[in-house]
C-alpha cells in the first residue's frame, strides 16, 4: 500500500506537542515575548496555555506559525 504524505506539516501534531516543544525550545520568558498573549506572560502553564489556545484561533495560528518556523530554522 502506497505511503500517504499530508500536505498539512501540523497533520498529526497536538497541540500541547506543539506548545511543549516551543516552552522546551525558547522558555515561557522568551515565548511571551515572542508571542505576547497572558497565558504566556502570566503565571504560564501547558494546561492553561491550552485552553487558551483551543478558544482562540487568531492566537493558535501565532504559536503554530512559530512552530513551523522553528522547525524549519532548526532542521
Amino acid at each position: 500500500m502506497a505511503e500517504q504524505h499530508h500536505a498539512d506539516p501540523l497533520h498529526g501534531v497536538t497541540l500541547k506537542v506543539v506548545v511543549s516543544t516551543l516552552v522546551e525550545r525558547y522558555g515561557w520568558e522568551e515565548l511571551g515575548q515572542r508571542i505576547n498573549i497572558k497565558c504566556f506572560t502570566t503565571d504560564p502553564s501547558i494546561t492553561s496555555s491550552l485552553k487558551f489556545l483551543r478558544k482562540t484561533p487568531w492566537a493558535r495560528e501565532k504559536v503554530e506559525s512559530l512552530y513551523l518556523y522553528t522547525l524549519r530554522r532548526d532542521a
